[in-house]
């Protein structure tokens, strides 16, 4: 979903792709779309800029780390305008400014037991 909503109409914006490309790759998501089942749940892993910043310097990525802070404000409200309107499947929203799952095995866990009681219906 993000791929046709959120990188594709960017890079449209930045003129890397053409109107007549971005036309023909969303209307053969919508088709593609229209033959399988939307997701049983989506984790939207939510982080405001310098959250974003930290965990692309830490991923050491060129490609990632060559892009400019007002593309990476672009992008992120391009996620957040994406999510507000996204309708398919039942939505978690984890604020990564706030959670370091990654090294704190706790907010693993108060992540687990989000999608535990979405999943099985336990709250």
């Amino acid at each position: 979903y993000e791929d046709a909503h959120i990188f594709a109409p960017n890079l449209h914006e930045m003129g890397l792709m053409s109107k007549r490309d971005f036309d023909n790759y969303f209307s053969l998501f919508e088709i593609m779309m229209s033959t399988i089942r939307p997701p049983d749940l989506i984790l939207y892993l939510k982080a405001s800029i310098p959250t974003l910043v930290q965990h692309i310097q830490l991923r050491g990525r060129d490609y990632e780390g060559n892009m400019s802070l007002d593309d990476l404000k672009k992008l992120n409200q391009r996620y957040e305008d994406w999510i507000e309107t996204y309708d398919h499947s039942p939505v978690i929203v984890i604020n990564t400014d706030e959670l370091d799952f990654i090294s704190d095995s706790a907010h693993l866990g108060a992540i687990i037991e989000k999608v535990n009681a979405q999943v099985n219906g336990l709250f």
